[in-house]
């Protein structure tokens, strides 16, 4: 059975603070960010936290774009899942540089495949 999907989970640490405040430009990112891998967009639908944060989504014919963002702590928690012959990395390793991050780790699953196997990567910013 081939892959129906590919799943990356994103740690993203050393955040620009008004970066990961911003909704608009949160949203402009990830529709880029969808677009850039090839994705088709569907709906976007994003909310800004009082006194900050922000959590979104861009659903894709493909799957979905999500984050939730603690500017406080420099960090954003973003997933990237998308079915088909997308890269879900392009648009991760495209969010990951737009917000500055120092420090990424990344987990990818390989999705509608059986048993779950984690290839992991971590990337820090020299």
């Amino acid at each position: 059975m081939e892959t129906m999907g590919r799943h990356v989970i994103s740690e993203l640490w050393g955040c620009d603070f008004d970066k990961l405040n911003d909704m608009d430009f949160i949203e402009k990112t990830f529709v880029n960010a969808a677009l850039k891998s090839g994705a088709e967009v569907r709906e976007v639908a994003f909310h800004k936290f009082a006194p900050q944060g922000v959590s979104g989504v861009v659903i894709i014919s493909e799957s979905h774009l999500t984050i939730h963002s603690f500017p406080e702590h420099g960090y954003a928690s973003i997933d990237v899942y998308t079915c088909g012959e997308l890269n879900p990395n392009v648009a991760a390793e495209y969010i990951a540089e737009a917000l500055n991050a120092q420090t990424r780790e990344n987990i990818e699953l390989p999705r509608g495949m059986g048993p779950v196997k984690v290839n992991q990567s971590k990337v820090t910013a020299q």
